[in-house]
């Protein structure tokens, strides 16, 4: 029988950013316990308390809090993991004071992979009709071509089809691959990634009845009459995919982390630290990735 009010956890992010003052807001308006510092999140009507390190002060990082902001991660998995929550939706957090702490932290969807011990994850935005999905997330661009490999693609793809047909009710999820290099490589004078990885690998994902197409090149994919023909593209990097989602839906998009054992949505958008406390920050896509968790939670 479907839950009708699935119990879904709101971690509350960076707390010198936007992300607390955007949980109170919503926490007020949907059926969400936010996990956080009390006195950082007052005005909430469910608050699971995690302490904070030091106090924090809006718009001013403090290496001392990232081990905080850990911790209401932490929190989340553990009941997502055991059934306790439905879901978990997360506001942002800022990678660079983590790891000015000390601590390696490439991002929420490489985190959550390693505590969940997630083999392969793979990071899609919703909005604005996109789905696009990336087989790489956090790298630095030099770093990218040696991340494509056939069994990451491979291990993206099905991911991919899994939970659009798991998450999203799908039936036969019709996939666009973009290619890595400008015109899909030129037939191999604008570098062989497309050739020798990408296009074996999509051929594998068809030989196993996934409905993959490409490799498309990424400056002519993104065309009205390809994207009516697809329910998701899957692009090669960060910085291929994202702005054109971001275009067409920046303030309302959503980020779902998929191959997890639990739903994860959050927000597109980072922390704000220079609207941080001043009341001018909007909430809407952090509301969407609530709404989506909900749809989700209710389909799983």
């Amino acid at each position: 029988m479907r839950n009708a009010r699935p119990r879904i956890a709101l971690t509350s992010g960076e707390p010198a950013g936007i992300g607390p003052e955007l949980c109170v807001r919503l926490a007020r308006e949907m059926d969400v316990t936010v996990i956080g510092d009390k006195s950082l999140l007052a005005g909430a009507p469910h608050v699971e308390h995690v302490p904070l390190a030091q106090p924090a002060v809006p718009g001013r990082l403090d290496p001392a809090n990232a081990r905080y902001v850990l911790a209401t991660l932490d929190r989340a998995i553990r009941g997502c993991l055991s059934g306790e929550y439905a879901a978990m939706v997360t506001a942002p957090v800022q990678k660079s004071v983590i790891n000015d702490a000390g601590i390696a932290f490439t991002g929420h969807t490489e985190y959550l992979a390693e505590h969940t011990q997630t083999s392969h994850v793979v990071m899609m935005l919703v909005g604005g009709g996109l789905r696009v999905a990336l087989a790489t997330t956090h790298l630095a661009l030099t770093e990218v071509p040696r991340a494509i490999t056939r069994s990451g693609v491979l291990a993206s793809l099905r991911v991919l089809d899994a939970d659009l047909k798991r998450r999203f009710r799908i039936a036969r999820p019709r996939i666009l691959v973009a290619g890595l290099n400008p015109h899909s490589g030129e037939s191999g004078h604008l570098g062989r990634e497309d050739i020798e990885t990408i296009t074996p690998a999509i051929a594998e994902a068809v030989r196993e009845g996934i409905d993959a197409k490409g490799p498309i090149p990424a400056d002519t994919l993104f065309v009205p009459e390809r994207l009516r023909a697809a329910d998701a593209v899957l692009a090669m990097y960060h910085d291929q995919g994202l702005p054109v989602l971001k275009y067409a839906s920046f303030g309302c998009g959503v980020n779902i982390t998929l191959g997890l054992p639990f739903i994860r949505t959050s927000v597109d958008h980072g922390t704000a630290l220079e609207l941080a406390g001043t009341g001018r920050a909007d909430a809407t896509s952090l509301a969407e990735a609530v709404k989506l968790a909900v749809d989700l939670a209710h389909t799983a």
